[in-house]
């Protein structure tokens, strides 16, 4: 669990690299060796930005394998700049934006014997995933359970994104799930 200030460390650093984005094109960069605790460490996060109540860039990682605090300056600028989604982030649209941050915990892979075995197995709300298969891979947060509250339709739809058909099903189908601590601009 992150404590108070490191929730709000992490979003002022994601703030920061997204307004040096804006006047430098590059993210902010970040000394792991000035922040202590969990915020040095190894971490995987996804940065999600919205406007308006709507989706403006999402970019994360999956594997902790670089401190968490630049692991968050980066995925922040990505988010703004670089998801093949959108446009990159205009000045104008900078006062506009919603931070959130999920800080991922390691995944683990799941055991199951058919899709329906699956998806009995999932908790709503909670689980985040990661399907692959025939080197195609996705990922939903649990944030995205707002929105596709079912779990069928939940894993329908993130085979789709990983590039399969929405009723593809395989015995090499790999799915293994994560947790996250999510938080937004309310910890500033």
């Amino acid at each position: 669990m992150l404590t108070a200030e490191e929730k709000r460390t992490l979003m002022q650093v994601a703030q920061a690299s997204v307004d040096h984005g804006l006047q430098h094109g590059q993210p902010l960069a970040v000394e792991p060796g000035d922040y202590t605790g969990k915020l040095a460490e190894p971490g995987a996060s996804f940065v999600t930005l919205n406007m308006n109540g709507e989706l403006r860039g999402c970019i994360g990682t999956l594997e902790a394998w670089r401190p968490l605090i630049s692991d968050v300056a980066e995925n922040a600028f990505n988010a703004a700049f670089r998801d093949p989604r959108f446009a990159p982030l205009s000045a104008r649209e900078r006062d506009q934006l919603e931070f959130h941050i999920s800080v991922l915990n390691p995944a683990e892979e799941m055991q199951f014997d058919s899709e329906a075995d699956l998806i009995g197995q999932l908790r709503p709300g909670i689980d985040g995933l990661i399907l692959s298969d025939r080197g195609r891979r996705g990922t939903f947060l649990p944030s995205v359970w707002e929105s596709l509250p079912e779990p069928q339709a939940f894993l329908q739809h993130l085979k789709l994104k990983a590039g399969l058909p929405g009723n593809y099903w395989s015995d090499t189908l790999r799915v293994e799930r994560y947790t996250v601590e999510e938080f937004g601009d309310e910890v500033l």
